[in-house]
């Protein structure tokens, strides 16, 4: 009897305190289309001394424009191209680069807040924990932007960008 006792009292406190437990509120849906509509605009940073990456985003459709093109010294020495798309299956942008004399390259790009974003290459979308190569965006503010590249999961890069008005 005394086990019956003290097995319900224990039975009772634990109903009682799971009447004040509530579920956590499921996360809303980050807008991938809207996110993304925060790069729109004309933007440079500064890789080097004397050399700056300028990048021109307009929209297009639900995906985003781009040029881009690197300038040591006044002269151009790279420039490439990319088309952002919204894919609603996988809740991503997928993007396509085409870089002058060089190879093309496939991304996937997506928001994990409102202010930071991740890319991969497309090949690693199926397990992007395990991508060799990826990059983290984080908006400091409407006009900054700052870009860190990893490699093997050890950042090694850091850019700056901002918004030329």
């Amino acid at each position: 009897m005394r086990t019956f006792c003290l097995t319900s009292v224990i039975v009772v406190f634990l109903l009682s305190c799971t009447n004040g437990i509530q579920a956590q509120p499921a996360q809303t849906k980050l807008d991938q289309v809207e996110l993304m509509k925060q790069f729109i605009g004309y933007w440079k940073c500064d890789i080097a001394k004397d050399t700056t990456r300028f990048w021109d985003v307009k929209s297009y459709g639900t995906g985003l424009e781009c040029s881009l093109k690197v300038v040591p010294r006044g002269k151009v020495v790279m420039e490439a191209k990319r088309l952002w798309g919204y894919d609603k299956r996988v809740d991503k942008y997928i993007g396509l680069e085409l870089t002058k004399k060089m190879d093309m390259r496939i991304y996937a790009q997506w928001f994990t807040s409102n202010y930071k974003g991740e890319a991969i290459l497309y090949t690693d979308i199926s397990n992007p924990e395990m991508a060799s190569l990826k990059g983290e965006a984080e908006f400091k503010s409407p006009d900054m932007y700052i870009i860190t590249s990893i490699v093997n999961n050890k950042p090694v890069k850091t850019d700056t960008y901002t918004r030329v008005k």
